[in-house]
């Protein structure tokens, strides 16, 4: 007996011969991937006086499982552009190859002195991110990029998957929104006036103690993570960055934890 669906109340094919199954190749729409399986978390940003200060953890997460620490998401773009990608890591890989695609291009046909600056890349990505919700293919990512304008000052800016774009002085992505936001907006509140104070020192030290809240609050967070430090005289990346004395042995102290004694 044929189990096949497609043949249920049939008789055998030894008696009327094979079925015609051409009605079955039948054209159907293209369907694209909705849910992101490998994800990034949070990417923060604050500007200071002389740059922008981007960090994000090493962790890509498969659903809840913490499956590969060692995933690096901030991206450089010569002379000094930082770009730092939240969400989907497969289209933070497709979005690397655009913009070493794009970076070879500009080198090979720029005749002038003239380069790509980070208002220029945000720009570019965003017309993509855009170009592609429209085509109903998202990129599920949510990117900032940090650098300098055409007048040479800080830039820092935002992108997501329907090509949405805005700018601060400080931004987060993920739950960087909610748990880094409020410390960033104690050091530079939402004006841009704030930001000539603010030195690089402070800038980095606001950056560590979000990734320290982060570690802490966010399931889908890491304790080592990846710092770019963007300025006039290129992008200073360190990617092996490590929260210092981040145990929790304080734990023990918590009532309800582990075992008790009287």
């Amino acid at each position: 007996m044929n189990h096949y669906p497609q043949a249920w109340g049939r008789p055998c094919d030894d008696v009327y011969g094979p079925y015609d199954q051409s009605y079955l190749q039948q054209s159907q729409p293209i369907t694209h991937t909705q849910s992101p399986a490998v994800t990034g978390t949070s990417v923060i940003g604050v500007k200071f006086k002389d740059g922008v200060v981007l960090a994000t953890d090493n962790l890509a997460s498969y659903g809840s499982l913490a499956r590969f620490t060692d995933v690096k998401r901030l991206r450089t773009f010569p002379p000094s552009t930082a770009v730092g990608f939240g969400g989907d890591v497969s289209d933070m890989q497709y979005l690397d190859r655009l913009l070493a695609s794009l970076d070879i291009r500009e080198n090979y046909l720029s005749s002038t002195e003239h380069t790509l600056n980070a208002k220029n890349i945000h720009t570019y990505l965003s017309k993509v991110l855009y170009k592609r919700r429209t085509d109903f293919n998202p990129l599920w990512n949510q990117l900032l990029v940090a650098g300098f304008d055409d007048s040479g000052a800080p830039f820092l800016a935002s992108a997501d998957l329907l090509g949405t774009t805005f700018s601060a002085p400080t931004l987060a992505t993920g739950f960087g929104a909610h748990l880094a936001q409020p410390l960033l907006r104690k050091l530079v509140p939402r004006d841009e006036e704030s930001v000539p104070f603010v030195t690089r020192e402070q800038a980095i030290k606001a950056v560590q103690e979000c990734m320290k809240v982060l570690f802490y609050r966010d399931a889908r967070s890491l304790d080592r993570y990846s710092m770019a430090i963007v300025t006039k005289d290129g992008v200073e990346l360190n990617e092996e960055e490590r929260l210092e004395d981040q145990s929790w042995a304080f734990a023990e102290q918590i009532r309800g934890y582990g075992t008790q004694t009287a």
